[in-house]
């Protein structure tokens, strides 16, 4: 038996998906593709790889077989793969960088910092509250407020992100009460992403009535409360550099964050990766204050 590797690869995809739809759509191949060759590669093999269900396909015992050491082959791959990135020019090249929204936000108002004497790198910045497979080179670098459990990854600690409480300049409590507050407009997150951070404190406050206004992300949130819509807990280094907010009170202590630098430790040494990390370290170290949400002058006190 000769199986082609592209065909192991479809093969692979369709046992981690378990349908057509969804290995096509991982793959970025056509529905019919996979199809075609997952009946080649069992053609191949001379073994029924799959029972087809209504619903779903299930590897059959000889499809088991055939995934341990198909996995084996994967992780060769992406080895062979991460590592074939120390063999070219190391200094030129891309920086895929992957964090949750606001972070995002918060390391793209710094590129000019984070390019400074790296011309000849170019960086990609991605926002998403996925987590990037760094062993599949789906991003160099991952910044994230938790550290998952993942071998090969090498972690950093960046520092600690506080929230606090914002309101467009038209619509401030009287005071800081929280009798006052619990009566003024809210804006949130859907239950979707109710783990974002200041969530809990906001429904705590709310004697658990959810906000009348729901998003799915940190930017969306922040522009809904700078249209006046209502009150929202965001990251300080977001709310406190936008000039069409105003804070109330200091941050938040139950909701400070830790953001995490991560990267695989193949690719940990290569110089464009060190690099892009040496200048995050930097800046988070630089712009420590911003980032903790240390009170600026003027902005009232939390009431007791």
């Amino acid at each position: 038996m000769a199986a082609d590797w592209s065909d192991l690869r479809i093969f692979l995809a369709l046992a981690r998906e378990g349908s057509l739809t969804a290995a096509a759509r991982r793959l970025e191949v056509s529905h019919p593709t996979v199809a075609r060759r997952i009946r080649a590669l069992e053609a191949a093999i001379g073994a029924r790889l799959f029972d087809r269900l209504p619903d779903r396909f299930v590897l059959t015992s000889a499809g088991e077989e055939l995934l341990t050491d198909v996995k084996a082959m994967d992780r060769a791959a992406e080895s062979i793969h991460r590592r074939a990135a120390g063999l070219t020019d190391t200094v030129h090249g891309t920086v895929r960088l992957s964090a949750g929204e606001a972070m995002a936000d918060f390391v793209a108002r710094h590129l000019p910092r984070i390019r400074h004497g790296r011309k000849c790198v170019e960086i990609e910045l991605v926002a998403s509250h996925q987590l990037a497979n760094l062993s599949r080179r789906e991003a160099d670098l991952l910044i994230r407020e938790d550290v998952p459990d993942l071998a090969g990854i090498v972690t950093r600690k960046l520092g600690r992100t506080a929230h606090a409480v914002y309101a467009a300049p038209g619509l401030p409590p009287a005071d800081l009460a929280p009798e006052t507050l619990r009566a003024m407009p809210w804006v949130g997150f859907d239950e979707e992403h109710g783990y974002m951070a200041g969530q809990r404190w906001m429904l705590n406050l709310l004697d658990g009535v959810r906000p009348a206004v729901r998003v799915n992300n940190w930017l969306l949130l922040r522009e809904a409360a700078r249209s006046g819509t209502g009150l929202a807990v965001l990251p300080c280094h977001m709310g406190d550099a936008d000039p069409g907010l105003r804070r109330l009170g200091p941050p938040i202590e139950e909701a400070t964050t830790e953001q995490w630098l991560l990267v695989h430790r193949d690719l940990r040494v290569l110089p464009r990766i060190r690099g892009v990390m040496d200048a995050l370290v930097a800046l988070f170290q630089s712009e420590r204050a911003t980032i903790e949400g240390r009170t600026p002058v003027g902005l009232p006190s939390a009431a007791e």
